[in-house]
């Protein structure tokens, strides 16, 4: 293999054309913090924290954010920064035609068309929900009430198929509008916005009586409720939350300049993920404990709790609704990272027109999606479905369609992709490149041994015992 990158050619690949880049380091920060911030930093982030009883659990996971997370996203990101291409011709680009390491790059390819298929059927439910707010609230709704409504919307397959094909179309036309006019527009916009929006809502959370006991609880120093399962969980979601493993990174990684200073957004990136997630446990647990509800509630804590909790709050239809526009805001953020990877590829390998790519590809993800939109697939494969999965995974339950993605993009495709960038970066490229690569004007520069000691071994044990939790065997 090539010790430097200077000389590296495309192998075997038709000519891209004239590759976009971002207009600025800012322009870059917004679209790949959108990228990472998503449902798991606004949804799930705060429902594990209150299962693991906060405290101690906030910090371990801050841990491991810096140790195993952001080595990787620097990794992901100077792979696409140095061979401008996406991921799978960056690998290819990289250790040449015939290299093995190209599966790592199709193995994020395949991980963005699985997650975007049941991801956009969630996000679906962020704009149902939104509307709902923002036509009659929660006021008045029982718990039993808002309970049922959320069954109601998980099993109405014409609820779920509608707000999926919309989200899709939305998250379409803004990759179908390029690099500029599309993904880095519209950065500019939804960023600040949702910003905004979680900083309204932390202020309000300020002034509650649940604020205090919210401190304590995010921040104290107690882990009474810390088990070993959850500090997996929190090294496990510290890794997940910055859209590792799926080519979301190293794509757009690959619209930087060469001379860009990957490192420092990298960092950037990483630091506002981390602050948005601490700002949602501030916004979601003092109402929570306003109204006198667990917050332990586990996945039900945003389309459950809160909706009886903000039924409770003077105002609370206002706030709702300011609430679950933020979810759907920070869904589709997400899911415009998820489709530009797909995009990407097909625009780099087979020379697609970008329109061409993002309608075609949009479509193949909207039908992807649509078992999982039928009520989680039961209505369409039933009881022989969830028994074959429960035979193949050894689980007495089985698995339903919108499991078993979920199951194989998070526990096989997210942790083997993370993996493979850690070693290819850390073992398989040349010294001379690496360093180069990292170095390549950054203000970081003297971090790098730290960084290379890190991926070649902390980042390997850390999702491998991801990656052997999730399949019990710990």
């Amino acid at each position: 293999m090539t010790d430097t990158l200077r000389n590296a050619k495309p192998h075997s690949s038709p000519a891209p054309g004239r590759r976009e880049h971002w207009s600025g380091r800012l322009a870059f920060i917004l679209a790949a913090t959108g990228s990472a911030v998503g449902l798991g930093n606004i949804w799930k982030f705060p429902y594990i924290t209150g299962v693991n009883g906060g405290g101690w659990f906030v910090l371990i996971y801050l841990v491991c954010v810096v140790a195993v997370a952001l080595p990787i996203m620097v990794a992901e990101i100077l792979i696409g920064r140095s061979a401008q291409r996406s991921p799978v011709m960056a690998l290819r680009k990289l250790d040449g035609p015939r290299s093995p390491w190209q599966g790592v790059g199709w193995l994020g390819v395949a991980a963005a068309f699985v997650i975007l298929s049941y991801y956009s059927v969630v996000a679906g439910w962020t704009l149902h929900y939104s509307w709902l707010a923002l036509s009659q609230g929660f006021a008045g709704m029982q718990p039993a009430e808002v309970e049922a409504l959320f069954g109601q919307v998980y099993q109405d397959p014409g609820i779920n198929l509608f707000w999926h094909g919309l989200f899709m179309l939305l998250t379409v036309a803004i990759v179908a509008a390029g690099v500029h006019g599309g993904v880095e527009r519209w950065s500019r916009i939804l960023m600040p916005l949702l910003f905004l929006m979680i900083l309204a809502l932390v202020l309000r959370a300020a002034g509650t009586d649940g604020f205090g006991p919210a401190l304590d609880f995010v921040f104290g120093a107690h882990g009474d409720r810390l088990t070993p399962a959850g500090v997996l969980e929190a090294l496990g979601h510290s890794f997940f939350t910055l859209s590792l493993g799926m080519g979301a990174m190293l794509t757009y990684g690959s619209y930087l300049r060469t001379r860009d200073d990957a490192v420092a957004t990298s960092l950037a990136v990483g630091g506002l993920d981390t602050l948005i997630s601490l700002m949602a446990c501030m916004m979601i647990f003092p109402i929570i404990f306003v109204a006198g509800l667990a917050p332990g509630a586990g996945p039900g804590l945003v389309f459950v709790s809160l909706p009886i909790a903000f039924g409770q709050l003077p105002g609370g239809a206002l706030w709702a609704a300011v609430f679950f526009v933020l979810l759907a805001v920070a869904a589709l953020t997400s899911a415009i990272s998820l489709l530009e990877v797909a995009v990407s590829h097909f625009i780099d390998w087979r020379a697609w027109s970008r329109r061409r790519a993002a309608v075609g590809i949009g479509a193949v993800i909207f039908l992807l999606g649509i078992p999982s939109a039928l009520s989680g697939g039961t209505r369409l494969f039933g009881g022989d479905f969830a028994a074959a999965t429960a035979v193949l995974f050894g689980e007495g339950q089985g698995k339903n369609w919108f499991d078993l993605a979920d199951y194989l993009a998070s526990n096989w495709m997210l942790p083997l992709g993370g993996l493979g960038i850690a070693v290819f970066v850390a073992w398989r490229m040349g010294a001379h490149a690496r360093e180069q690569a990292f170095k390549a004007g950054s203000r970081f520069a003297r971090l790098y041994w730290g960084w290379v000691w890190l991926l070649r071994y902390v980042v390997p044990v850390g999702v491998l015992a991801v990656f052997l939790h999730a399949l019990g065997v710990f």
